[in-house]
Parts: C-alpha cells; sequence; structure tokens
C-alpha cells in the first residue's frame, strides 16, 4: 500500500535539472541562429570566395549587397537579443580572476586602436598588419572571454574569435595571390590613430559600455 503514490529519491531533483537545462538550451537558440546567420555572411570570402566572385557578377553589386546587409542586420539583431535573454539565466563555466579584467581593458584598447587604424589614412599600423579591423575583432573578442566565464559569453566571443583567426588568414592570403601593395604609413597619421583609438576606448569604456551593454567595466 501507498506504493503506487510514491517517488523515486532524487527523481524530483533531477527533473528540475532538466527542465532548467531545456530552458536555458532555449534561451541560447536565439544567440546561436544569430551567429550562425551573421558570421556564416562574413565567412563567404573565407570557403567560397569563387562563388562570391560569380554571384556578383551574375546578379550585380547592387543586389548582392542589398541582401547581404539585410541578412546581417537580422543576424546582428538575432545576436543583441539572443545574448540579452541568454543573459537573465547565466550558465557559469568558470570565474576568471580579477586580474584577467585589468588584461581585458589593455586589450579592448589594443580593440579600439586597431579599429582606428582601419579608417586613418596613410597610418603605420594599417601598413604593418594590413587589415586592423579583423585584428581588432580577435583583440575584443579574446578581452571578453577572459574576463568572462559564462557559456553565452564563451558562444559569443568565442565565435568572434575563431572567426577573426581565419579571416586574417584568408585576408592576407589573398593579398599575397593578388600582390596588394599597401602603402607606408607616415608618423602623423599613425599618432592620429592611436589618439582616436584611445579616445574612443575611454569614451566608451566609462561612458557608452554602461549605456548600451548594461555593464560598466569601471564600476
Amino acid at each position: 500500500p501507498g506504493q503506487a503514490g510514491r517517488q523515486e529519491p532524487g527523481f524530483g531533483r533531477l527533473e528540475t535539472l532538466a527542465i532548467a537545462t531545456t530552458y536555458r538550451t532555449t534561451d541560447m537558440v536565439y544567440l546561436l541562429a544569430g551567429l550562425v546567420l551573421f558570421l556564416g555572411l562574413h565567412s563567404v570570402r573565407i570557403v567560397a570566395d569563387g562563388w562570391r566572385k560569380q554571384t556578383l557578377a551574375r546578379v550585380g553589386e547592387g543586389a548582392y549587397k542589398g541582401v547581404y546587409s539585410l541578412l546581417s542586420l537580422l543576424g546582428f539583431a538575432l545576436i543583441v537579443y539572443g545574448f540579452g535573454v541568454a543573459r537573465e539565466t547565466p550558465v557559469v563555466l568558470w570565474t576568471p580572476p580579477v586580474g584577467m579584467r585589468h588584461a581585458a581593458s589593455l586589450l579592448t584598447l589594443v580593440a579600439f586602436i586597431l579599429l582606428a587604424a582601419a579608417y586613418v589614412p596613410r597610418n603605420g599600423i594599417k601598413a604593418r598588419v594590413h587589415h586592423p579591423m579583423v585584428l581588432g575583432v580577435k583583440a575584443w573578442a579574446l578581452a571578453h572571454l577572459l574576463a568572462n566565464g559564462n557559456l553565452a559569453h564563451v558562444l559569443l566571443f568565442g565565435a568572434f574569435l575563431v572567426w577573426g583567426v581565419l579571416c586574417f588568414i584568408a585576408s592576407r592570403r589573398r593579398d599575397r595571390a593578388a600582390g596588394t601593395q599597401y602603402p607606408a604609413g607616415t608618423w602623423s597619421a599613425t599618432a592620429t590613430t592611436v589618439v582616436a583609438g584611445g579616445l574612443a576606448w575611454m569614451a566608451f569604456a566609462l561612458y557608452l559600455h554602461g549605456w548600451l551593454i548594461g555593464i560598466r567595466p569601471f564600476g
């Protein structure tokens, strides 16, 4: 008697864990979908540059870039939304030591300087590395991986880091194949790049990061 209504020990805990795991996996769907769409589109030149050139010739540059831009925006929106949803129920993989935050701050400063180098003409950084924006993405992604141990952060920044590595390799390979030459940099342009990147980093770290992302790197 009473056996029919008896629950096996630990069943409730296992059931709760299964439900929580399913819920958190669902939270990641939007983030994963956005990463696949956004980074997949930006990987066409890495894995199928020949197909890209043929498609451009067939449909025209305007149509190709229009569809590309719309799908990229959709992917980016899914990443932003999915990352926000995933952060509401964080899955902690590890807790980074405090020192990693200092390393992350320095790496993000480097990332902003590299980003500026992509736009300031005739700077020595671009003359040296050729693709500073991609290197900036790598530095930005690595910085956030060092400072965060949640699953959503690992997926987001790990994916961008892998993409950045592959994109940089592919870009340098295309440069060698095409014999691309980059103009020499000047000291004035390089100094402007460093100052512009540093000021942008300060503005983002001290003000914009908290306003846009909801996290203040320096409290």
